[in-house]
């Protein structure tokens, strides 16, 4: 297990989370997804509007979800480009601002994170780090999804790293 960071809280040390981390071996995945680029402010509110507007055109395409919503995201000079979406059953017609992406097969280094959507980064930092120690890089750009929604106290997050050796 890898720790995340520690935080601070009323001037009290909190201890850090510790994450299982593994490797799952995936197939290529169809998505449907939002496109932009957000500050990191401005994330939760496209989230919500993205998988409403997605969820409806898988609905109009009779596309079903695969498994929870998730978010990709890249940092950029102050902020992210960010897509936003669902895996889906099928195929996706592009229509309006939905697009279809594939999220990569292969090797995935996973973990999941419980707690606020704030504190996912140490998720992140932990997995790079295991990645590191177990002779590991990455291998694309990484995902998270979306196991509860923004009004769950404790949110689940499951954040995959494409990986691959060094």
């Amino acid at each position: 297990m890898a720790p995340g960071r520690a935080s601070v809280e009323n001037g009290c040390e909190v201890s850090p989370m510790t994450y299982d981390i593994r490797i799952e071996k995936r197939s290529e995945q169809p998505a449907a997804v939002i496109r932009g680029r957000v500050s990191l402010d401005e994330i939760g509110e496209f989230l919500g509007t993205a998988f409403a507007e997605v969820g409806a055109e898988l609905a109009a395409q009779r596309l079903a979800p695969v498994g929870p919503p998730f978010g990709q995201y890249r940092p950029q000079d102050g902020g992210f480009d960010i897509a936003a979406g669902f895996s889906t059953s099928g195929g996706l017609t592009p229509a309006g601002r939905v697009e279809p992406m594939v999220l990569p097969g292969g090797s995935l280094a996973t973990t999941t994170h419980v707690g606020p959507y704030s504190e996912v980064s140490a998720a992140y930092e932990a997995v790079i780090e295991w990645l590191t120690s177990s002779g590991l890089v990455p291998a694309g750009d990484p995902w998270e999804c979306y196991l509860d929604g923004p009004e769950v106290a404790e949110p689940r997050t499951v954040v995959y790293f494409p990986c691959r050796e060094m």
